[in-house]
């Protein structure tokens, strides 16, 4: 009987660096852009007391994977199973499965990573994030991986989290990161601003924003709930997101409709044309983050292929 790989959360910490989930991550964008990554929107399956949430994707250009993800609703908290199924997309061939929360929180983080590097700045050196969740810390660092950000300024409601969020941040970035104790100052110093929060209401003021600033969000964002001011939306001069098909399958408003769904751009589109993305030095650029099918698949392949 054929062995095959099964990594936990514990394997994939302990051989993971940022710079290799950014790059993982921009390959299958790459991918996207070239129209070899199909990557339909997530689907549910009703199961007693929550759903099981299926991804699927499947890379056939360089990077040769496909795959699906699955994770269950039940209970509450962070508590819950994810597992990353990947397959050889050229022959069928099954190569392994990664149990655990890690690759999907990396390969979030490792879009906004992507995001910023194409829409901020390229004299960003300030980073703000709202948040000190995992999927705060993934954020921050691949964004580190791939900007030289001299800052960091992190805030949340609760002192405790944000001052040890930055303790241990700062054994894992370059940066300087600090913690706030009043979210204002965060996003006016902000370059290049993540929310990474599980706020249904807005988390700062949008006349706090300054013009050239590039924002990420990556929690709420429909218009009953939404971590960002809607007022940000029609500020932006540009709005991006990493899958307008699965944009356009959410069974709730999103917030950006109307005129500014019509100029919603891919990212994939933006690392062919940066013309898509920001034009001006003053311009403010927008990331929805919604989660691109496929990415986690070609990461786990990479996690996979090192401990062949």
């Amino acid at each position: 009987m054929t062995e095959f790989p099964i990594l936990t959360d514990g394997d994939v910490y302990s051989q993971f660096d940022y710079d290799g989930v950014v790059d993982a991550v921009r390959d299958a964008i790459a991918e996207r852009a070239a129209g070899t990554l199909e990557a339909p929107p997530r689907w549910t399956v009703p199961a007693g007391e929550g759903d099981l949430v299926f991804t699927a994707g499947a890379a056939t250009g360089p990077t040769n994977a496909a795959g699906f993800r699955v994770y269950e609703t039940h209970g509450t908290g962070d508590d819950h199973t994810e597992l990353v199924a990947v397959f050889d997309a050229a022959t069928g061939a099954f190569e392994g499965l990664l149990a655990g929360h890690a690759v999907g929180g990396l390969r979030t983080g490792g879009i906004g990573g992507v995001a910023i590097d194409a829409l901020a700045r390229p004299d960003a050196d300030t980073l703000g994030i709202l948040g000190t969740g995992f999927q705060a810390r993934a954020q921050v660092g691949a964004a580190c991986a791939t900007r030289d950000f001299d800052d960091v300024a992190v805030y949340s409601p609760t002192a405790e989290s944000r001052e040890s969020f930055a303790d241990t941040l700062e054994g894992e970035v370059e940066s300087t990161v600090r913690a706030a104790d009043d979210p204002e100052p965060v996003v006016r110093e902000a370059d290049a601003l993540v929310c990474a929060t599980n706020s249904e209401e807005p988390v700062f003021d949008p006349d706090w924003l300054e013009a050239g600033t590039h924002v990420t969000t990556i929690g709420p964002r429909f218009d009953d709930a939404h971590e960002l001011p809607l007022e940000a939306v029609d500020r932006a001069d540009a709005i991006v997101t990493d899958s307008l098909p699965q944009v356009d399958a959410y069974d709730r408003p999103y917030i950006a409709s109307g005129a500014d769904r019509d100029r919603m751009v891919e990212l994939a589109a933006v690392l062919e044309d940066p013309d898509l993305g920001r034009q001006r030095a003053d311009d403010l650029t927008l990331f929805c983050s919604v989660g691109l099918a496929g990415t986690e698949v070609v990461l786990g392949k990479r996690f996979l292929e090192q401990f062949v």
